[in-house]
């Protein structure tokens, strides 16, 4: 039996809670049943598929409160609690809209008048998703949303540093019938998370690019595909013309929502130096008018630092960054508050690219800025990264999205900040780089990375 795991909460640093993780025997036989129930799961088809994800959103308004407490818990952090589980049902609904168009099977004739064809799709059996602390339960659901919808069960092993919200959350799953046999949530570390690996069919994971390594390669020493979503370093270009205001506000909002603590952070800023001086003047404005919620959960817009670890990376690379010659014009401090941490709204300036705070992921609301003088010099700035996650190009449009396509990165923000939400029912994109590797998570492709492609050919009879 693997050795129970102590669990810190983020607002006090007490281990107040404890899992305890399946051995693998146990493990194994519960993604077995998963594995039998995926039949049925096939059988009553899309329609029925559809049905029961529409009642999870019902269920999940049942057990909202616990859920939302054991989320809040979680990640010390009440807003975005609130916001994940409207989330969780924004996309099932948005997804189940959109499933009957995006599985629709492709037919056809050939050049040859004897030959025509039926593409077939085929779901794996069971998908493995490995998901991280940061957005505990919307990014554990994002991607089994359209598995479980083309047909695929799934067995989610969440991050240890968050798993408080699975309880309550299997007891909506398990008031839906027959969703309740073909999804499961696993407790566990590492361990855990590479016996999902083994007992799958394919695999999602969303986290570090390390342990995105780890996964990757243990996936293809049994052959199997992975779909890997990783970190980020994305920039934000200013252009020459842009309302400051505007550009601090997007850029502000970028990097610190979610206390900074999501892939697509704002964590590079690039702005023409012929407005440097009254953007950055507004970005310090912007990030001294926001609030640690150290006294109260609700009262705040800047959550605590919900992995301890990650204190320890954004301090050193502050350090880092005065150390060769950067200026701290806010913030700059990680505070604890109560047996909790939380970093400062921080903007430096007179950053130079080989900080780390410049070449590394960074996870928290800070805000370097660096000026520019051509757009070239803005494009190579903004690829200088072993990221390709996203990118923000604010000013006037045209320019902007010229500006943009030439930077390597899967999504664009051109005028505000990551709005794949409100088109990713269709528009797709891949992670560039280090960002990620697979098919697109959103789109259509959400759903196509669940399934294998059938091509049936058929000869047609000759007449006699």
């Amino acid at each position: 039996m693997p050795l129970p795991i102590d669990v810190r909460n983020p607002r006090t640093g007490a281990i107040d809670h404890r899992i305890q993780p399946l051995d693998f025997d146990a493990l194994s036989a519960r993604v077995a049943r998963l594995r039998n129930a995926q039949r049925h799961w096939v059988g009553i088809g899309l329609q029925g598929r559809i049905a029961a994800m529409l009642a999870l959103c019902d269920a999940v308004d049942r057990h909202y409160q616990p859920i939302l407490a054991a989320l809040s818990a979680d990640t010390g952090r009440h807003e975005w609690s609130v916001n994940e589980i409207e989330g969780l049902k924004g996309i099932t609904r948005m997804r189940c809209a959109t499933a009957e168009a995006a599985l629709a099977a492709a037919t056809g004739d050939s050049s040859d008048p004897t030959l025509r064809f039926q593409q077939q799709y085929v779901p794996y059996e069971v998908a493995g998703i490995i998901s991280p602390w940061n957005y505990p339960l919307i990014l554990a659901m994002i991607d089994a949303i359209c598995a479980l919808l083309a047909g695929t069960a799934v067995a989610i092993k969440p991050s240890e540093v968050t798993p408080r919200f699975i309880a309550p959350f299997l007891a909506a799953v398990a008031e839906v019938e027959p969703l309740r046999d073909v999804l499961d949530v696993f407790e566990g570390g590492g361990e855990t998370g590479g016996w999902i690996i083994d007992l799958t069919d394919v695999t999602v994971f969303t986290g570090s690019v390390p342990t995105g390594r780890k996964v990757q390669e243990r996936a293809a020493a049994q052959f199997k595909p992975v779909f890997l979503e990783l970190g980020g370093s994305d920039p934000a270009v200013i252009l020459p013309g842009a309302d400051a205001d505007t550009a601090a506000e997007i850029v502000v909002r970028g990097a610190t929502e979610n206390s900074g603590q999501l892939c697509c952070a704002v964590e590079r800023v690039y702005a023409h130096e012929s407005l440097l001086a009254d953007f950055t003047d507004r970005v310090v404005a912007r990030m001294q008018a926001l609030k640690m919620n150290t006294d109260r959960i609700d009262d705040g817009e800047l959550g605590p630092i919900i992995f301890a670890r990650q204190a320890d990376i954004l301090r050193a690379q502050i350090d880092d960054a005065i150390a060769r010659g950067a200026r701290v014009l806010t913030g700059g401090k990680i505070v604890e508050h109560a047996g909790g941490l939380w970093c400062e709204p921080t903007v430096l300036a007179d950053v130079t690219q080989d900080m780390a705070i410049m070449r590394d992921e960074t996870f928290g609301p800070i805000v370097p800025i660096m000026a520019y003088r051509t757009e070239d010099e803005a494009v190579a700035l903004a690829n200088d990264t072993a990221f390709g996650l996203s990118a923000t190009v604010i000013g006037d449009e045209a320019r902007a999205v010229e500006l943009g396509s030439r930077i390597n990165a899967g999504g664009l923000w051109v005028n505000d900040f990551d709005t794949m939400g409100g088109v990713g029912a269709r528009a797709e994109k891949n992670a560039f780089g280090q960002s990620g590797m697979g098919g697109s998570r959103y789109g259509y492709g959400g759903f196509l990375r669940f399934l294998r492609k059938k091509a049936i050919v058929v000869r047609k009879a000759r007449s006699a």
